[in-house]
């Protein structure tokens, strides 16, 4: 039976630029970091890993919608920072009746929803 989720894996190509976009502009601290892989939010019960795209298979998985959602406090604030080191985003900032969302890509490509916290 399975207990609980452990990690969730988003694969890149530019690995230096995934450092940056994730661990500067997203704010994520480094759980354990090695040549080709670096791990976030650990602590947390799921963590969630960067990994270089180093086979085909993973190569397929690149630059796509995850499905990973993040929340974040002051989130208009966060998208504007984002913004001005010159983020991407897929779908901006959108305010509607249930909440605040943004769809923001990395530098390969992946997407991440962004809601209010």
């Amino acid at each position: 039976m399975v207990e609980k989720m452990k990690n969730v894996v988003v694969f890149v190509r530019d690995f230096p630029a995934a450092r940056t976009f994730y661990r500067e502009w997203l704010g994520l601290a480094v759980g354990q970091e090695t040549e080709f892989m670096m791990e976030f939010l650990t602590g947390q019960g799921t963590t969630l890993g960067v990994a270089t795209a180093l086979h085909e298979d993973a190569q397929k998985l690149v630059g796509r919608h995850t499905g990973i959602t993040f929340t974040v406090k002051g989130l208009e604030e966060f998208c504007a920072r984002l913004q001005e080191k010159g983020a991407r985003f897929t779908e901006p900032l959108e305010i509607t009746p249930w909440g605040k969302m943004a769809v923001v890509a990395d530098p390969d490509g992946n997407e991440f929803a962004l809601v209010e916290g």
